[in-house]
């Protein structure tokens, strides 16, 4: 190790480090010294040991989360020591630290289940920043572990899934709304989960075993519409050769959900508000009234009051469906929640897929800090597809959709003090080409220390045209 830096290290104590138990594993005592006033400076609690045989009884007995191994240990083989380690403590982080300056031996050693390699002489900046990672990384798995177990004892809400404050008062305006019988506007912007909501509503409410029927208002055919929702009799038009009973009679005792009620025509309005003012409808074609029995919700992701004052949407059916109202807030105001419903996601498609995978500490940095404008179903799709195009156990932050990501570019500043503006997708291409060419064309070593699957490595050989 070099020391030309030590007398300026004073780094700050890294967040939740106190609560991590590191072994130093070293046969030099100058090493094991330097090592220890590092990891300690960071805010470990660190264990030193001068051979294996020491570390594998520290390990049996404490709750060791990081080791840092020496590979050449008197008596041992490193890989065995680094193998026994993990049989003993399966969750333990392991970097091995060499002072051969090749790639075969720490390569051998990440297959082994090590977590990163150093190699000597190393600075004490390289150590700080790898034992900051270690623990980073650490620090998420933790969470992600407890989130799993928060998923499994609570949701949040029913199927909702979220734990910010502002989805605690939603919880709060569904159970109101649940055990009252009067029109509910839900509102919010498209992915938000607005019919979920409704769901719960109707579910947790004393119709829960009473039909619960969703109507999307968009996708009709507005021509359609009225028949879909008050039935027909036989004759009405051509094609009707048979009498069919509309939706708000088929949901008779229970619910009928008015997806974007905004899109509704106009004529249709008023209808709809007889119905729901006269409890009774009458089927195209027929001149007998129906009585009914069904509570109205209606969600839309328009302003309505905007659209009264446009006349595209009647202002007394508005103030009919708006007696209660609940607002669903967008993703980008519940950040918090992302990483539960990141680890919400990612065990659904485990259990669908047989396949369990985990997020990069940048691939969730990159989620926390995307703007969401498709919201909770966005950030639902984007998990899928970055599973579905990742084979390896870890998505990492080239595996999400490039606006995610910052595909748009990257600002690197030249000599001359200039911004050159280099394109995410070429510092990728770069970086790729270096690696295999280091590796003098190992693909599988390649994807490896560069984090990615071998399938994506493969699949990004041939988008960029490497000829490796």
């Amino acid at each position: 190790m070099t020391s030309a830096t030590a007398h300026a290290f004073n780094p700050p104590q890294l967040e939740g480090a106190n609560l991590l138990n590191l072994v130093i594993v070293d046969d030099e005592r100058a090493i094991r010294d330097v090592c220890r006033e590092v990891a300690q400076s960071l805010g470990f609690n660190t264990m030193v040991a001068e051979s294996a045989e020491h570390t594998y009884r520290l390990v049996e007995s404490q709750a060791i989360d990081v080791v840092l191994l020496d590979l050449k240990l008197p008596g041992a083989s490193g890989l065995e020591a680094l193998h026994k380690i993990k049989q003993r403590r399966p969750d333990a982080e392991v970097v091995v630290v060499t002072g051969h300056a090749t790639v075969q031996s720490a390569v051998q050693a990440m297959k082994n289940g090590a977590y990163d390699y150093m190699t000597k002489p190393f600075t004490i900046d390289e150590l700080r920043l790898l034992l900051g990672r270690v623990a980073v990384h650490l620090k998420l798995k933790t969470e992600n572990r407890m989130l799993r177990e928060k998923i499994k004892s609570k949701l949040g809400f029913g199927s909702i899934v979220g734990h910010a404050p502002e989805m605690e008062k939603l919880y709060r305006m569904i159970t109101k709304a649940a055990l009252s019988s009067h029109p509910v506007l839900i509102w919010g912007e498209s992915g938000t989960g607005k019919e979920m909501v409704a769901r719960s509503i109707h579910f947790t409410g004393p119709f829960r075993d009473k039909p619960f029927i969703p109507v999307d208002c968009g996708s009709l055919v507005p021509t359609l519409i009225e028949s879909e929702l008050f039935g027909y009799v036989k004759g009405a038009f051509t094609g009707a050769v048979q009498a069919k009973e509309g939706l708000l009679a088929m949901a008779e005792g229970g619910t009928v959900f008015l997806d974007e009620i905004g899109e509704l025509p106009v004529d249709l309005q008023a209808k709809l508000l007889r119905a729901i003012q006269e409890k009774e409808i009458r089927q195209v074609g027929s001149t007998k009234r129906t009585n009914i029995n069904v509570r109205i919700l209606a969600a839309t992701n328009r302003d309505l009051e905007v659209a009264v004052a446009q006349g595209t949407f009647r202002r007394d059916l508005y103030f009919r469906l708006n007696v209660l109202n609940l607002r669903i807030p967008a993703l980008r105001e519940r950040r918090q929640d992302i990483p539960v419903l990141a680890a919400y996601f990612m065990e659904r498609m485990a259990r669908d897929f047989g396949q369990e995978r985990t997020l990069s500490d940048d691939a969730m940095k990159a989620l926390l800090a995307y703007d969401w404008p498709g919201n909770v179903r966005e950030l639902e799709n984007c998990l899928q597809r970055a599973c579905a195009m990742n084979s390896g156990p870890e998505i990492q932050v080239l595996d999400l959709p490039s606006i995610i990501h910052g595909g748009n570019g990257h600002a690197a500043v030249e000599g001359d003090g200039s911004a050159k503006i280099i394109p995410i997708s070429e510092m990728e291409r770069k970086t790729i080409l270096s690696t295999i060419t280091q590796l003098n064309g190992d693909k599988l070593l390649a994807a490896r220390l560069l984090g990615i699957g071998k399938t994506t490595l493969y699949r990004k050989l041939k988008e960029y045209e490497i000829q490796a």
